[in-house]
């Protein structure tokens, strides 16, 4: 299968883009500047995700002003819009039977050194042996 430069640019198809955009908040009775360019916005989230770039770093001819990405990002995440997306993303998944809930649980065992944790234990030998504060010889 091979991929053409277009697909390897996009973000998310229009399919996708369908699923997302009625998620997300709109413009009525909202004061300020209204949104625009949801769509630039919000691949332009996903694209700082996926590449781990610094939030300046985003290309701005493709996504628009970094500090616009940056704000409806935070403003999205203060009002839990991405937690409601995940949500409905996860419960759409769940319907079709894309999602498979099988839980592993492994009963392994990691010990650590007793020397490792943070507590004291005073009443219990540690094994090690212990030296006097005080120096061998007597001033005299």
């Amino acid at each position: 299968m091979s991929t053409s430069a277009a697909s390897r640019q996009q973000i998310l198809s229009d399919e996708q883009w369908e699923r997302v955009a009625p998620l997300l908040p709109s413009n009525a009775g909202r004061k300020g500047h209204p949104f625009t360019n949801n769509r630039m916005i919000v691949e332009g989230i996903i694209y700082r995700a996926r590449t781990g770039i610094p939030w300046r770093d985003l290309p701005r001819d493709r996504f628009g002003p970094w500090q616009t990405v940056w704000k409806r990002h935070y403003l999205y995440a203060q009002l839990g819009v991405w937690d409601r997306i995940h949500a409905a993303l996860m419960a759409e998944a769940d319907a079709r039977g894309d999602i498979d809930w099988t839980v592993s649980v492994d009963s392994t065992i990691s010990r650590a050194h007793q020397h490792g944790t943070n507590t004291t234990r005073p009443d219990q030998p540690t094994g090690g042996r212990s030296e006097s504060q005080e120096s061998g010889s007597r001033g005299t």
